[in-house]
């Protein structure tokens, strides 16, 4: 007979333990496995975030539920969980059998009763969190183990035209990042970038220049949100309005863009105005997770469907984990906390560098970014631009970004960008202070270089 923890202290009424006594025990436990019954009832975020001792407790519970860890059990097939050492177990969660199975992702593992809830649970709450955050008209979300650049391909290859057609180009309004280009090469898919323009400071794919570059051998198109300046976001309402007209395949790269409302509003209006196959979210750049998941959502189940049966083998369920842990961790209102942090920090590096452009006769160039701020660098030369860079990684600032047009114009996502520049990120998770620190150590590096 299995005990029942929220009866816990019926075990012990006749013993020397004063009734009030098991009363209050009972009370602290019932509070403690709470949110795990609300959970497994909603299959919701949670509003307020668990503490460490209760994810845990969650995770170690349907971890054990699992194959390996029957004691009893004669394991005598090829993928049986072994492991060399314990700490497996602590890296993986105890989820050593991992998730789903060869050829379909979602799918039930028979070895691992107790993955697959933990799967199931995680892809409801990614959905929920979606919807939550600025995504209500989204249908079904999942979360996978692999990143942003791999979740591309992994579509691609899921929603690819038929085995014989001659429709093998993609659209793509340009985009410096080698990891998304790669996965258009991956599938075997021949990118055609359509160049970005240059107005005023900022970078943009005109709709008319999109439109113009469509020939018979398309078949999606790629738009995105985030990126960094100068490059802003595509008019993506736009685009999901021309690429239902053209029957073309619509795949949006909301890398970072969870975290802004800004962000999330254009796609929202973009699947409510047109055509939307995909959206692709980095965990780790969204969800303060390690490095190596994503989550893609889609307004059409059918879609995700496809995806989760285009995986080729078992998952690790690491990332999947580690996605679970974030939504359980910061729930609901902690991750509205983290929203109003980042958006208070964007301002904030906004104002210190204006500040400290005008002692430097550098200008914050007008760039619309919720998450990042380019400043100009007119006044340096070309070798001391090279050293701004190094400047601050010996000053401990990591991720600012120093482009020379002298140099190459990979980045800027145009064919010239006449003013050099550097980005500074206010992403979230970020402190306060790191910002401040930040813009005094780029003034301070600026300085040195200039010497």
């Amino acid at each position: 007979m299995l005990v029942d923890y929220s009866k816990i202290i019926d075990y012990f009424s006749q013993t020397q333990i004063p009734e009030n006594m098991l009363k209050r025990g009972q009370l602290v436990l019932n509070e403690f496995l709470k949110p795990i019954k609300i959970l497994f009832e909603q299959k919701n975020v949670p509003k307020e975030p668990w503490s460490d001792d209760q994810i845990e407790f969650l995770l170690q519970t349907l971890s054990n539920m699992d194959t390996d860890k029957d004691s009893q059990a004669s394991r005598v097939g090829e993928r049986e969980a072994r492991i060399a050492s314990r700490l497996h177990l602590k890296t993986s969660a105890g989820f050593c059998h991992g998730v789903g199975r060869s050829g379909f992702l979602t799918a039930p593992q028979p070895k691992a009763p107790g993955g697959s809830i933990m799967y199931e649970l995680t892809n409801y709450l990614a959905r929920n969190f979606l919807k939550n955050f600025g995504l209500p008209n989204i249908s079904k979300v999942i979360v996978i183990p692999l990143c942003t650049g791999m979740s591309l391909a992994l579509s691609l290859g899921a929603l690819k035209p038929e085995f014989r057609s001659k429709k093998t180009k993609i659209l793509v309004p340009q985009v410096d990042h080698k990891s998304l280009l790669k996965a258009i090469a991956l599938m075997g898919f021949t990118p055609k970038i359509i160049e970005g323009k240059v107005f005023g400071d900022a970078v943009r794919i005109p709709i008319e220049d999109i439109k113009e570059n469509l020939d018979s051998e398309c078949f999606a198109i790629i738009s995105l949100t985030s990126f960094f300046p100068p490059r802003e976001h595509d008019d993506i309402k736009e685009i999901s309005k021309f690429a239902k007209d053209k029957k073309l395949l619509h795949i949006i790269i909301n890398a970072y863009g969870v975290q802004s409302p800004e962000w999330m509003k254009l796609i929202r209006s973009a699947i409510d105005a047109g055509r939307v196959d995909v959206i692709i979210q980095s965990t780790d750049k969204n969800f303060l997770t390690p490095v190596g998941g994503a989550v893609i959502a889609s307004p059409r189940e059918e879609v995700i469907t496809k995806i989760s049966q285009a995986y080729a083998g078992r998952a690790s369920a690491t990332p999947v984990v580690n996605f679970l842990i974030s939504m359980l961790s910061l729930g609901i209102n902690g991750y509205q906390k983290l929203i109003e942090q980042q958006q208070f920090n964007r301002n904030l590096l906004e104002e210190k560098l204006r500040e400290t452009a005008k002692t430097i006769n550098e200008r914050v160039l007008e760039i619309f970014n919720p998450v990042a701020v380019a400043v100009s660098l007119d006044n340096l030369k070309k070798e001391q631009l090279t050293a701004l860079g190094g400047a601050l990684y010996n000053l401990r600032v990591t991720g600012p970004r120093v482009y020379s047009s002298g140099e190459s114009i990979f980045g800027t996502c145009c064919k010239y960008y006449p003013t050099p520049y550097i980005v500074m990120n206010a992403a979230i998770g970020a402190k306060q202070e790191d910002v401040s620190f930040a813009v005094e150590r780029f003034e301070k590096a600026y300085k040195q270089v200039v010497l």
